[in-house]
């Protein structure tokens, strides 16, 4: 699927704001997280591991969150409780080109801008403008961290189908649940108090 195929995918786009953590703020959160140019590597790796597995994970994923009530909140219409579904197809797609873009591994200016908006598009200041859909206001800051470990432990079965060793599987398993901690710090941006980020 392409870019122009995917319902609000502005990546590498002048409609995305620029991220105000600069890219030497990213450095020094990569050295905090251990992430250094193996882990890219083995990201990279990964790409071809699971570029045709997308839909499958998905298809996981999505169960998760649709079995959490409170997970699957943040994409309930306001005042009826029940989920938005132009809105819950979009985000998926988005979510399949993300998978893609983690695996890519080109940490630019252009992808760390990207996920400031990311952030944006969770909290209060952009939920729901990119769909045009009156859903929930916000996703509860409260699951941005505790969902990295079921979205990255149930990648890890779909990275040992291609033949891979154990020790790249494990190594690749490592590579994103790193890179997963540093784009939810990112996305974490616009809910944290001025000057205290």
């Amino acid at each position: 699927m392409t870019q122009s195929q995917i319902p609000g995918y502005t990546y590498g786009t002048g409609t995305v704001l620029r991220s105000p953590v600069s890219l030497q703020d990213f450095q020094e959160m990569k050295a905090a997280a251990m992430f250094t140019d193996e882990d890219i590597r083995y990201l990279k790796m990964s790409y071809d591991v699971l570029s045709d597995q997308v839909e499958a994970i998905l298809d996981v994923w999505y169960n998760f969150f649709a079995a959490q009530p409170q997970l699957r909140h943040a994409f309930d219409q306001k005042g009826t409780g029940k989920p938005e579904p132009k809105y819950l197809a979009a985000v998926r797609k988005r979510f399949g080109r993300w998978i893609l873009d983690t695996a890519r591994a080109e940490y630019d200016q252009e992808w760390l801008d990207y996920q400031y908006e990311i952030g944006r598009r969770h909290c209060k200041e952009a939920k729901n403008e990119t769909d045009h859909v009156d859903a929930v206001e916000y996703v509860s800051f409260r699951y941005l961290i505790p969902t990295v470990y079921p979205i990255v432990s149930t990648l890890k079965p779909f990275l040992a189908r291609k033949g891979h060793s154990p020790a790249d599987v494990e190594k690749m398993y490592e590579a994103w649940m790193k890179s997963v901690l540093l784009q939810v710090a990112l996305w974490s941006y616009p809910y944290v108090k001025d000057g205290e980020y």
